[in-house]
């Protein structure tokens, strides 16, 4: 499941939650859904952040190679 998937269903989830006319019992199943879904998005962001990397220029503006994110 992508991340754009996961948000969408957990935006679904939410909705659902908030109107306040679902049973008790779904109500328990979408909210442990809800968290299912947040943990997989934060797991996609840490991954893509770990990725984004900026690349540094030398003194003349050419790429030298990258730098982590974490490190900017």
């Amino acid at each position: 499941m992508s991340f754009e998937e996961a948000m969408k269903e957990l935006e679904q989830v939410v909705s659902k939650l908030e109107r306040g006319d679902v049973a008790l019992e779904e109500s328990i199943k979408l909210y442990e859904r809800g968290a299912e879904l947040k943990k997989r998005c934060e797991k996609k962001l840490k991954e893509a952040e770990e990725k984004v990397a900026a690349i540094t220029l030398d003194g003349e503006g050419n790429p030298t190679g990258t730098t982590p994110v974490e490190n900017l």
